[in-house]
């Protein structure tokens, strides 16, 4: 893979591109490429991440790549994508995380529908990963189907912290981070926002893996902001039907109002819904609980199109470079603004985006210093300026991150944290090693379980605390009810059981009937099989069918 092979490896340097074998291409970001790569001495496999520096330098996404990195390094979770090395030369930047080998969930819920089971799997195991990462003082702000990976065994881990932000008690963001389509009302509101709009985000992708598309879209990006701004999800009709503690669930996280929106108000919220409740958050972070559905080991589950990218469209292929050992040259006295300003992110980019081993993390390990992008750091970085680095980025579509925080707090390298984990170093049969998991203190059963709970939203002078959200609903278990409202028309109410689907069989102005007569004769190869207006059989555990096997029916 154009690897330069010259000179012998030594693997007691420090970390560079040289350890490694170049494998396939897996992904693509907006500054780089992701790709699996081997580690020569081990055999392990890792994703590596590497971003061209000239593209983040005109992007002005400088602050944003060494937060992700400073992040990465003191998290440490089961359902999270760890960070293993760090390092950077000539050209790249290299981040080096633990490889999924089973695809993003993009990838399969545009190929597949799955089961409520399967799903409510893999919410569960990112609730307990956006409850995590929410103790360490992390808000994510970019929960999406394209930023949660599965491994070989069907786990999930969330990725990409490239938008993340630090967050504090009583001190609200108000930067537009993240992809359009999945930010929370708050944001869109401007008054301020925290940790409490990851939740609502982990609500629109629930509903995407149950629907196979999002709760609000719409044709301009004013129009998609009324709609989230307006909080009013429908939940189209379909056969076979989503059940009513699944609904309940969806609904639950995509509230409007952030003081019941569960798991921002706590996490027992979250563990207590009825549509969770039946699982053992415990043991799910332990990692005992056998996956619902698992990648299949005989197809490969990432997009083949990257890989021909590298090999047919790429000017300069990934290859070994030498780290810069000397400087770059001086400015000329008539530079530009813009060369000066290019000069002063490059010196940072040498200066903040530090080497990580995790091998010898427990010996390298001290407490951080606090790095704010700011003035003070600028000025000992480069003598040529005193501007202040921005954070220009903008969307190209709605579903790439964006961020337009210029001089916003939630832009500047807050001061890191050290983890309370250790970091293991043994090695895993999935190539990548294993970490130890962080366990959710139990006293009874599972549904007994409960987080802390944090008031993080931003002060609005209410002193009310928020509704309790414990055992919700533990009594209404009748159906969805009828009535007649006063316009004349059918009002529904839906309660824990039943579902959308059931009430519309039951009513002929809703549904058309399945079983009515079908065209026969020469025309009658045209109509669909008997029984091909229900879901196909599942082939594989968590599976219902292929994508659309759950048929909208109508949008309510």
């Amino acid at each position: 893979m154009g690897q330069n092979n010259g000179k012998p490896v030594v693997f007691t340097d420090q970390v560079n591109l040289n350890h490694f074998r170049l494998l396939r291409v897996v992904g693509k970001g907006a500054f780089g490429k992701v790709r699996i790569v081997e580690r020569k001495d081990t055999g392990l496999t890792f994703a590596l991440k590497y971003i061209r520096k000239d593209e983040v330098v005109r992007s002005e996404s400088v602050r944003n790549i060494i937060r992700e990195r400073r992040m990465l390094e003191h998290l440490n979770h089961p359902f999270l994508c760890n960070l293993r090395y760090s390092f950077q030369d000539i050209e790249y930047l290299y981040i080096v995380v633990d490889l999924m080998n089973g695809g993003d969930l993009r990838f399969h819920i545009s190929r597949k529908t799955f089961t409520e089971e399967a799903v409510r799997f893999w919410i569960a195991q990112l609730g307990c990963a956006v409850r995590y990462i929410h103790q360490q003082g992390i808000v994510h702000r970019d929960i999406k189907p394209d930023n949660v990976l599965l491994d070989s065994d069907g786990h999930v881990h969330l990725a990409d912290f490239n938008v993340a932000s630090d967050f504090t008690p009583h001190k609200p963001l108000t930067s537009k981070s993240g992809t359009l389509a999945y930010l929370a009302p708050e944001v869109y509101e401007g008054k301020g926002y925290s940790c409490e709009v990851d939740w609502w985000s982990l609500g629109v992708l629930f509903y995407e893996c149950i629907y196979n598309k999002r709760p609000f879209e719409a044709s301009s990006h004013d129009s998609l902001a009324q709609k989230i701004l307006k909080g009013e999800p429908t939940f189209p009709v379909t056969n076979p039907p989503v059940s009513m503690p699944c609904l309940h669930a969806i609904s639950s996280l995509l509230e409007r109002n952030r003081k019941k929106r569960i798991g921002a108000i706590g996490f027992d919220t979250f563990i207590d819904n009825p549509f969770f409740r039946p699982i053992d958050f415990a043991a799910l972070e332990r990692k005992e609980i056998e996956p619902i559905f698992r990648p299949s080991s005989d197809k490969t589950n990432f997009d083949a199109t990257y890989d021909l990218e590298e090999l047919l469209l790429e000017e300069a292929p990934l290859e070994a470079r030498a780290r810069r050992q000397k400087p770059r040259e001086a400015l000329k006295d008539d530079a530009t603004e813009q060369e000066i300003r290019a000069e002063e992110l490059h010196k940072m980019i040498e200066t903040l985006f530090e080497p990580f081993n995790y091998t010898t993390l427990a010996e390298q390990r001290t407490p951080a210093a606090v790095v704010v992008a700011d003035d003070s750091t600028i000025s000992r970085i480069s003598n040529n300026s005193t501007t202040t680095p921005t954070s220009s980025a903008s969307p190209q579509d709605w579903n790439r991150p964006m961020s337009n925080s210029k001089s916003s707090q939630d832009d500047q390298l807050r001061p890191t944290r050290s983890t309370t984990n250790p970091r293991s170093t043994t090695h895993s049969p999935n190539g990548s090693p294993p970490l130890p998991t962080t366990t959710i203190t139990t006293t009874g059963s599972p549904a007994s379980q409960r987080g802390e709970r944090a008031d993080y939203f931003p002060a609005d002078g209410s002193e009310a605390g928020p509704p309790s959200f414990s055992r919700p609903m533990n009594n209404r278990r009748q159906g969805p009810q009828r009535s007649t409202s006063m316009g004349g028309g059918v009002q529904v109410v839906l309660n824990e059981t039943g579902s959308w689907s059931d009430m519309a069989n039951q009513s002929s102005s809703l549904i058309q009937n399945p079983n009515a007569e079908k065209p026969t004769g020469m025309l009658g190869f045209l109509s669909r099989k008997k029984g091909r207006d229900r879901s196909p059989k599942a082939k594989e555990r968590g599976v219902l069918g292929k994508e659309g096997a759950r048929v909208i029916i109508s949008n309510t």
